[in-house]
């Protein structure tokens, strides 16, 4: 009977690994049981709801306080931009508006943001209000450049 050498290193070679992974193991778990156990538990706390400032986020990072700009007579110093998220292509986005000084909130495009007053659209540094979704701009809102 002819046997291949290279068959019997196969399976001696095999045979050695698995038994180095079964004792390596066996060290393992080993020490794992004999270490002191000399760490406590530590219970933590449930930290509940996080409420977050708007506007001591815009300062955080970095945004200094927003100037409106009216295109027409509109009232603009109720409304103040804190922030945007414009969609390049697809003309969606949102603003982040605070309006008569209180804590600001986002608006998505095509929502309605104060009585008679709906986001018509975004772009890079400004968001746009009017009466409609379609209609002529009334309040043009930008943000302040960075110095």
């Amino acid at each position: 009977m002819v046997t291949n050498s290279l068959q019997r290193w196969r399976v001696r070679g095999g045979t050695f690994i698995l038994w180095g992974l079964a004792g390596a193991s066996l060290v393992f778990w080993g020490l794992r049981v004999v270490a002191p156990a000399d760490t406590a538990m530590v219970a933590v706390a449930d930290p509940g709801t996080v409420s977050v400032d708007p506007q001591a986020l815009a300062r955080a990072l970095g945004v200094g306080p927003a100037q409106s700009v009216a295109a027409a007579p509109a009232a603009p110093s109720r409304y103040a931009l804190q922030g945007l998220l414009a969609g390049r292509d697809s003309g969606r986005g949102a603003a982040v508006i605070t309006v008569n000084g209180q804590a600001a909130k986002a608006f998505a495009v095509g929502s309605q943001v104060d009585e008679g007053l709906v986001l018509q659209s975004v772009g890079v540094q400004q968001a746009k209000l009017g009466p409609s979704r379609e209609g002529n701009a009334t309040v043009t809102l930008e943000l302040p450049l960075k110095k």
